[in-house]
């Protein structure tokens, strides 16, 4: 590839935003308010901060170690086969465990629109139907991307303005009715709307001038959508009681439509949120499925390396698996927590497990990175901690 053909920092900084910015942070609302309340502003404000110290470290690796592989690659240089194995299955499972819960908030806004049938139903046929057209080879144009992204900011931008113009102060009052162990709790929900910001590091290839570049493009998105997020946040929290948030999984149209009444906005701002949340899910099982191709090629079985080689296991094969997964999460998993909180622990580890591997080198202690990768590793850790947390708490109400 020549140097004409490279990526400026520009571009990097689109792509990571368009990574970042998905139909994930629509779930946030009603889970801050339920289980946060205003005091939620903060636990985003520790998310921009963990994100952006994991981001480094992330773009250090690719830097060093800029091989296709990604967490099998960057683990397994000091974990081997078994941790890098590890570190991809852990990803590709959160990933899983995201999408199921982003096919069950399609359930929810189709719902809103066609009230004909159930929610479930509804969640269902959205899933086989992305499922199949994966399978088919169907790919968005670069149009329908844009489009797609067009969908996502303008309800984030749409809703953050409607309530900035309806601000009440008093709504900041109290500021942590459930406590500050519940403003870390909330990170757990915060940062399912980052994940794809290791998208900008991969890019490692195709930037111009990578060795700075990379990093500053990691920066500027994380910056930007970390604005972006919080500011929409801040909005609900200031214009929305938070009594009017009665449920995690209560979609935010419904306290919107409450506080003002437009029901063709609310309409328009549902369909922009479908739209997104299933242009989200398409791409994700597009892409984890090419993960998931990628891991099987390297698990040492001779049954599978056959399969593979024989075309009896290929991508298509591969979108089948990852859509059964989803299915599988989709139908057992119906408390929004267990998905914030899986999500991020799986996600997040193998972060964690492909950092260590910086630590390891003599040369990131000489030259002072390994700073950067110790406060990576350590938010990163506080996140788990938090989600195991939520998860260990939620497993109690179940049993």
């Amino acid at each position: 590839m020549t140097h004409s053909k490279k990526i400026g920092v520009a571009t990097a900084t689109i792509i990571g935003m368009n990574a970042m910015i998905g139909a994930g942070i629509f779930a946030a609302p009603a889970a801050i308010g339920t289980q946060v309340g205003p005091a939620g502003i903060i636990a985003y404000l520790f998310v921009v901060v963990a994100v952006w110290f994991m981001a480094q470290s992330l773009a250090r690796l690719t830097q060093l170690y800029p091989q296709e592989g990604s967490f099998y690659t960057y683990a397994s240089q000091w974990g081997g086969h078994t941790i890098g194995m590890i570190a991809s299955i852990s990803y590709i499972l959160g990933l899983v465990i995201a999408m199921g819960l982003l096919c069950q908030l399609a359930g929810m806004f189709l719902f809103a629109l066609m009230p004909c049938l159930s929610q479930n139903t509804l969640g269902l046929i959205s899933l086989f139907s992305l499922i199949l057209l994966n399978m088919v080879g169907v790919k968005f144009s670069e149009l329908g991307q844009h489009i797609l992204i067009v969908c996502t900011v303008f309800p984030l931008i749409a809703i953050t303005i409607m309530c900035f113009a309806k601000a009440n102060f008093a709504n900041l009052v109290p500021f942590a009715p459930f406590g500050f162990s519940a403003v870390l709790k909330g990170t757990r929900v915060a940062i399912f709307g980052f994940f794809g910001f290791e998208c900008v590091t991969s890019l490692f290839n195709i930037v111009q001038d990578p060795a700075k570049n990379v990093s500053r493009a990691v920066t500027y998105s994380i910056l930007i959508v970390g604005t972006i997020y919080t500011l929409f946040i801040t909005s609900i929290i200031l214009a929305i009681p938070m009594n009017l948030f009665t449920s995690a999984e209560m979609p935010i149209t419904t306290p919107l439509k409450v506080i003002f009444g437009y029901d063709w906005i609310i309409t328009l701002i549902n369909f922009a949120i479908l739209a997104a949340i299933l242009g989200t899910i398409h791409s994700m099982i597009w892409g984890t499925s090419h993960l998931f191709f990628a891991v099987l090629k390297r698990v040492k079985n001779g049954t599978i390396q056959s399969y593979i080689a024989k075309n009896k296991i290929n991508q298509t094969i591969c979108v089948f698996g990852i859509g059964i997964c989803i299915l599988f999460t989709y139908l057992t998993m119906h408390n929004i927590d267990l998905f914030f909180n899986l999500t991020a622990i799986f996600i997040v580890a193998s972060f964690v497990l492909s950092m260590i591997t910086l630590l390891t080198l003599k040369s990131e202690w000489q030259s002072g990175q390994n700073i950067k990768t110790i406060l990576g590793i350590l938010t990163a850790c506080a996140l788990v901690i938090f989600a195991s947390e939520g998860l260990i708490q939620e497993l109690i109400k179940l049993l």
